[in-house]
């Protein structure tokens, strides 16, 4: 079979994203549900079958007439490296087509270290995973990844940032040095873009079409969906939260340039900094006695103190939950999201931070968005990232406009030039 016309594609991609989306699972159900003629439907299904795409199930209970048979997606078809790179460490796994993560692993990192240095241990954890399947196994189908800032979608480079740790990141080739190493198609988008993809598509299978995540760690950034779909932005900058200024503070210059920036209070080198001047100065004796302890200090060490009762970081890590809360109102305000998820380092604080960023947010936001609105904490945590990054990877091959390209090779492994065109 081959579908090279638009047409034909987008009825295909449109009937295999019904099935995985669990919309539709028998053929009467997509023939009610697209709105497809029952011809069309029959000869899509088919295609697909043939293709290994889908495979026929149980019979679904019947409606009254005869039972018909259910569709499922080969999630085990192909699989899909991915991973996350962060300031301080850096994630990689395993996944199926349904995203679903089948081995994974997290290592401290700095971003710092240089495109180059950091790739290369990426390379070394991917040969791993891949090494560790069974021996004729499911290929590998493509690979997803995270970076830092803003990404250029179409080509899976970072945009050049002055204030970044760019250490040759900006402009980087991540997507041509993955492919020519792994030989599949490759795809990157800002980490906290994938956390909120993740979420969206992992946690609450589509549930949820307006959500926000805000990732506190060392940065602060939202990734945003609306209607079903990633917001990016026109230059790939949407979402970046933590240069919100929420202090009319001269004094308070970011690295950015700007000031008062919602990273300086907020962050968690901000709040590493606070924790070792806490130390040092005996402001917070639980701090003090860690310091001598063990020679230093960070968020952790004031998130653990503050739940211990310990008043300066109780103080401290209220008043960045507030600040958290005030820019979250503004977010809140303008994309009006149903779900706020918290999540990264600093949000392993725990409840007291939480309870200051939902206490501030209401309270400032506008109160016709604010009032069906939840915000919690990530409820996949840490594997979020790794989990979009695989929804995004297998989304991008099964499109319109990718998958006429690698059908009827049964995989697009070894066709990355082809499959990106």
């Amino acid at each position: 079979m081959t579908v090279p016309a638009p047409d034909a594609a987008q009825t295909l991609c449109t009937l295999l994203d019904m099935v995985r989306a669990g919309a539709a699972t028998t053929r009467p159900e997509l023939i009610a549900r697209s709105g497809f003629g029952r011809k069309l439907v029959t000869q899509r299904i088919a295609d697909l079958l043939e293709r290994g795409l889908l495979e026929e199930g149980e019979l679904a209970p019947s409606t009254g007439g005869r039972s018909a048979r259910q569709l499922r997606f080969r999630a085990d078809a192909g699989r899909i490296l991915v991973a996350e790179l962060g300031s301080t460490s850096l994630s990689v796994g395993l996944a199926d087509l349904d995203g679903n993560l089948l081995a994974h692993q997290e290592e401290p990192a700095t971003a710092s270290h240089g495109a180059d240095t950091v790739l290369a241990r990426v390379e070394e954890l991917f040969d791993d995973l891949l090494a560790a399947q069974p021996h004729g196994g499911a290929p590998l189908w493509g690979i997803g990844i995270g970076l830092l800032g803003p990404v250029d979608a179409l080509t899976g480079c970072a945009i050049p940032l002055d204030w970044l740790p760019s250490r040759g990141w900006g402009g980087y080739p991540v997507r041509k040095r993955l492919s020519a190493r792994f030989d599949v198609p490759v795809w990157a988008d800002n980490e906290v873009n994938l956390m909120a993809l993740g979420e969206h598509r992992g946690t609450f299978r589509r549930s949820v079409d307006n959500l926000a995540y805000v990732k506190l760690g060392t940065g602060i950034g939202a990734g945003l969906v609306a209607g079903g779909h990633l917001i990016r932005g026109a230059s790939g900058s949407a979402g970046e939260l933590g240069h919100v200024s929420v202090i009319d503070d001269p004094s308070a210059v970011c690295w950015c340039g700007a000031t008062g920036c919602l990273v300086l209070y907020a962050g968690g080198d901000s709040l590493a900094t606070a924790a070792d001047r806490a130390a040092r100065s005996g402001e917070s004796p639980v701090l003090a006695a860690r310091l001598a302890a063990g020679g230093r200090v960070d968020a952790r060490d004031l998130a653990e103190a503050a739940a211990a009762g310990d008043p300066y970081c109780v103080a401290r890590l209220t008043r960045a939950g507030h600040l958290v809360g005030r820019a979250l109102a503004a977010l809140v305000n303008v994309a009006n999201p149903s779900l706020v998820l918290i999540g990264g380092g600093v949000a392993s604080s725990g409840d007291l931070l939480l309870a200051a960023i939902r206490e501030e947010a209401y309270r400032l936001a506008f109160p016709s968005a604010a009032h069906d609105l939840r915000i919690d904490f990530s409820p996949l945590s840490d594997r979020a990232g790794l989990t979009g990054a695989a929804f995004m990877a297998v989304d991008e091959l099964l499109s319109p406009s990718r998958l006429p390209r690698w059908i009827d090779a049964g995989s697009p492994a070894g066709l990355a030039a082809v499959v990106h065109g």
